[in-house]
């Protein structure tokens, strides 16, 4: 009699597979759990910038670290060096061109003084030019050339403008006292930026004729006073455009 051969007894649990299958499906939950949790962290953080972004203002007055207690001081201060800097320019200048001209016995034909608007310098024809005409003479180099010397050392504008007496003239090359005046202050700043090499966009011409007179034109002193060039080496802080409308 054949006897059956039985097979082996099945194991009592779950399946092998089943212990793999669980702790893979372990694994991946612990992913989504970290992958959640890192999103949380993220969201935070945006929070957190977006949070400084609507703050930017404060960022604005305080670009350190450490915060400024009176952030508007440091500018304030800086102004006023920058301020102190060029008057004490100027004021250096002036000196310095006052010293030249009593050292050379010209203080009878140029004037330099300090206004509002700047150093002004004040030449009379006679050093200049040729009565009736528009260039240089050579006598006036060396002064011009002492006064290029010195604007080559600081960045302030310079305007130059030119003036006659109310005698009218009329020639080829100038048919009114307008063209005259214009010709004067343009041929000075020509030297002064041919001699230094000198940035022409610092310079302005004018040329006003016989409408700005500082003697009345009665006598021959008086319109030798009138017939003048007056260079202005212009403090920044001085707003001509706004003087002149008041």
């Amino acid at each position: 009699m054949n006897v059956k051969k039985r097979g082996p007894k099945p194991k009592k649990g779950a399946p092998t597979w089943m212990v793999t299958f669980s702790d893979l499906v372990t694994l991946i939950l612990v992913f989504f759990i970290l992958l959640f949790s890192m999103s949380q962290i993220d969201v935070s953080k945006f929070q957190a910038i977006a949070e400084s972004f609507r703050s930017r203002e404060i960022l604005d007055f305080y670009p350190s670290v450490i915060e400024n207690q009176h952030p508007g001081e440091a500018k304030d201060s800086d102004e006023d060096v920058s301020s102190s800097s060029e008057e004490g320019t100027l004021d250096h200048l002036l000196t310095e061109v006052q010293a030249y001209l009593q050292e050379n016995g010209m203080e009878d034909v140029i004037v330099a003084n300090r206004t509002e608007r700047g150093v002004v310098l004040v030449l009379q024809e006679q050093i200049l030019f040729e009565t009736g005409e528009a260039d240089l003479k050579e006598q006036s180099f060396p002064f011009l050339n002492k006064v290029g010397t010195m604007l080559s050392e600081m960045p302030n504008l310079v305007k130059v403008e030119g003036h006659t007496d109310s005698r009218p003239i009329t020639t080829y090359r100038y048919p009114s006292n307008w063209e005259l005046s214009a010709a004067r202050s343009a041929s000075v700043i020509r030297y002064l930026v041919e001699a230094q090499q000198l940035d022409s966009s610092r310079f302005a011409a004018v040329g006003y004729g016989d409408t700005r007179p500082v003697a009345v034109n009665d006598s021959p002193e008086n319109l030798s006073k009138n017939r003048r060039v007056e260079i202005i080496i212009s403090d920044p802080a001085y707003n001509e455009e706004i003087q002149e409308e008041q």
